[in-house]
């Protein structure tokens, strides 16, 4: 890299104790290429094994490490979002816990951003992962959320991508929507690249993915369409689908009308209400879409309107590092420092 900036790099875990120790060495392997002061987030999203023990271990050992300890299990996506909120540096780098991303690829994950991309996607071209449970709904997802979004990438789900810090500054993370991030982040215009990246089989531990996570999945990618084109108009996606209902109330009545005095239908006369109970059916089924939309920007008005986010942060262990930038924020020349003197600032106090 040409202009190397500060790095944060963030890790949600839940219940990866074997992993740590591992993890974190596989981490410091891959950043050697960084030159400048950087930092691991560690978010604990509720773990109830020894995850947070093991972190406050390499904590004690390492004054790059920072942790995030969650009270309980919020999901992914609230685990990235506080390590975002707990973050200083100017490229943000999440990945996995699990040892199936390699920190290796960091490096090239960075080069890509200089060239101008706000996002840059890790695409895992060779998954180590069960055909049938993982990859098959994997595929069916990418290539589902590409045609909804009109954003292409191989693979949404890989959790290894290097962000500007910028990109975060319009959006708010909710549901699983950390996997939409290139598609959401896309409405502000944010310009996203996608780079192979190494893959490899789980070593310890067991995955947290199942079939549920794709019904959420499914779900918010509904709710990201709507946000994408009705968020500030939404009577014009109710009133979408209000002239649908009529239309099809009407093709309903118009096929009943038909079918009992054109033709005589004798099943339509001894039971007239058949296609009434499906279009009832149909109508609930809108009626509880419609509802969960607007159940969905309430709880994010709600959320923005009191500054809460969606978790709950039970504790923090800043790393030294951490503490020296926190403690020079506050002087009125630190911000019109170079990268280059911050960093020898901070290798002194070190």
């Amino acid at each position: 890299m040409n202009d190397v900036k500060s790095l944060s790099v963030i890790v949600p875990l839940y219940n990866e104790e074997e992993n740590i120790l591992p993890l974190h060495q596989s981490l410091k392997s891959g950043l050697t290429f960084y030159q400048q002061p950087y930092e691991i987030i560690y978010v604990d999203d509720g773990s109830t094994d020894a995850t947070f023990i093991e972190l406050l271990a390499l904590a004690r050992e390492d004054p790059c490490v920072n942790i995030v300890q969650l009270s309980s299990n919020f999901g992914q996506t609230a685990a990235l979002s506080a390590g975002i909120a707990h973050s200083n540096g100017k490229f943000l780098v999440f990945m996995d816990g699990d040892l199936q991303n390699d920190p290796q690829d960091i490096s090239r994950l960075l080069e890509k951003l200089d060239e101008g991309y706000d996002i840059v996607s890790g695409w895992r071209r060779h998954r180590k992962d069960a055909h049938l449970s993982r990859k098959l709904p994997s595929w069916i997802a990418n290539h589902l959320i590409s045609w909804v979004t009109g954003i292409h990438l191989h693979d949404y789900g890989c959790t290894l991508k290097a962000y500007r810090r910028e990109v975060f500054q319009h959006l708010r993370l909710y549901g699983e929507m950390h996997r939409f991030l290139p598609a959401y982040a896309a409405l502000y215009g944010a310009k996203s690249a996608e780079l192979e990246v190494a893959h490899h089989p789980r070593r310890f531990g067991t995955s947290k993915y199942g079939i549920s996570r794709t019904v959420r999945v499914l779900l918010d990618l509904i709710e990201l369409k709507f946000q994408a084109r009705f968020a500030t108009r939404p009577m014009h996606g109710m009133g979408i689908l209000g002239l649908l209902w009529f239309f099809l109330s009407f093709l309903c009545f118009l096929f009943a009308s038909v079918s009992r005095f054109r033709f005589h239908s004798r099943e339509m006369q001894r039971s007239p209400l058949a296609s009434s109970n499906a279009l009832m059916c149909l109508g609930f089924g809108t009626v509880c879409l419609v509802i969960g939309l607007l159940a969905e920007s309430v709880m994010r008005i709600y959320y923005e309107s009191q500054g809460r986010p969606p978790y709950v942060v039970k504790t923090v262990v800043l790393s030294s590092l951490t503490q020296i930038t926190q403690k020079y924020q506050s002087v009125p020349f630190w911000n019109r420092m170079s990268d280059d003197t911050r960093t020898i600032i901070a290798k002194q106090e070190l």
